[in-house]
């Protein structure tokens, strides 16, 4: 008898494999953070000016960006779990020789060859929760999975400042240990790869990227991805913190107050948003949640009162948050569990980060240009366009498929 996949199962619990990749989800992100704070710092400590400590930065997204597509290709040839695992070893590898890095170049090549593990188990995890999700949560399997690193995200930069008190050089060194032990828990957790991995099951078929092009549903998920690239993770974190110091006239405090009113609000419906949306389809949760983060990013840029301000940051928050799972499940769905589509995720991927590049750039150019009141109502115009994209495709949910069959 063929023993039935996680994916199959019909129990409302989740494969304790799911739970490994949230906990270690929550650890890289952890990490993450506490890397962060001391990052800039670090490099200056090799004379270099601002600019070149921002390049530090910089390299890590930008090779993310260009290694993805050679990612997804690892992943469909190779399999999802060998790929993770690499990628895990290879961030850890590169941080710890952050450490012992002598020279400004040096820091700047370790911290590129961290992007290059960081895209590979980005897109691999998204691959193995698609394979490994039963077929009715991948929402909450998707909120789950938000939710930790969020959490992580939060935490990290707040354990960082404290870790930074232990010598610049001792975040990278905590942060490599901790991705070692995460890849060891992993692998033991998840088994022997070549025995009773996917990996070696003659069922997975492939899905290429022309294929998932001519479904709707993945087009409009590559736009909202990068409406949200954009929004969420360019303009947002680039322009608050100007926004508040220049128009609001409060100090840099503040505006990482907002920053964090944003992330709790995110965090308050991830979860919840995840499950509903396995019940009641996924289009509904993301042109609901592309509309209140649009229309909350754009009073952002309107108004002079911080109370307001708040306000707003937490209501984009919760539609980012509410966004989110559906969007991710619905790439769960036009995979499916019996699937490897490296390419899919890879691309769907750097939409994203192709958002997150351009969006501070342009938003910056018309704050120059015209006010950060314009550039703030661009940015939400761009994920209610994405929304009213949205509105044109049919939902990709098990249920909302079931329906339409059964009428």
């Amino acid at each position: 008898m063929t023993k039935a996949s996680p994916a199959d199962s019909s129990d409302s619990s989740l494969p304790s494999e799911i739970w490994v990749l949230i906990s270690a989800s929550f650890v890289i992100a952890l990490g993450f953070g506490i890397v962060s704070p001391a990052l800039p710092q670090f490099a200056t400590e090799f004379g270099v000016g601002v600019f070149a400590a921002s390049a530090v930065i910089s390299t890590f997204a930008f090779m993310r960006l260009i290694f993805a597509p050679a990612s997804g290709t690892l992943v469909q040839r190779l399999g999802e779990r060998p790929v993770y695992l690499s990628g895990l070893l290879i961030v850890a590898l590169s941080t710890g020789a952050c450490a012992f890095a002598q020279t400004y170049w040096q820091l700047l090549v370790f911290r590129g060859l961290g992007g290059v593990g960081s895209t590979m188990f980005s897109v691999s995890a998204l691959g193995l929760l698609i394979r490994m999700s039963p077929s009715r949560s991948r929402g909450r399997v998707s909120g789950l999975y938000a939710t930790s690193f969020l959490l992580g995200s939060i935490g990290g930069p707040l354990l960082g400042g404290a870790v930074v008190g232990l010598g610049l050089r001792a975040p990278f060194i905590i942060y490599a240990v901790a991705l070692v032990i995460a890849a060891a828990v992993v692998f033991f957790s998840l088994g022997d790869m070549k025995e009773t991995g996917v990996e070696s099951d003659s069922s997975v078929t492939v899905l290429t990227l022309r294929a998932a092009l001519r479904v709707p549903a993945y087009r409009a998920a590559l736009a909202s991805n990068f409406a949200t690239g954009w929004v969420i993770f360019g303009v947002r974190v680039a322009l608050i913190p100007l926004f508040v110091i220049a128009i609001l006239e409060r100090s840099a405090a503040v505006a990482a107050v907002s920053l964090a009113v944003f992330a709790v609000g995110n965090a308050l419906v991830l979860t919840t948003a995840g499950r509903l949306s396995d019940v009641r389809g996924r289009k509904p949760f993301v042109v609901v949640g592309l509309v209140v983060s649009g229309v909350g990013t754009a009073v952002l840029g309107l108004t002079e009162n911080l109370v307001i301000f708040m306000v707003f940051s937490f209501v984009a928050g919760v539609g980012s948050g509410l966004m989110t799972p559906a969007q991710q499940a619905t790439i769960a769905d036009i995979i499916g569990s019996r699937a490897r589509g490296g390419p899919v995720l890879s691309t769907f991927q750097m939409s994203a980060d192709v958002g997150a590049i351009l969006g501070p750039v342009v938003a910056a150019k018309i704050v120059e240009g015209y006010s950060y009141g314009t550039a703030f109502v661009m940015s939400g115009a761009i994920l209610l366009l994405a929304a009213a994209w949205w509105l044109l495709v049919p939902d990709s949910s098990p249920r909302a498929r079931e329906h339409e069959e059964s009428t």
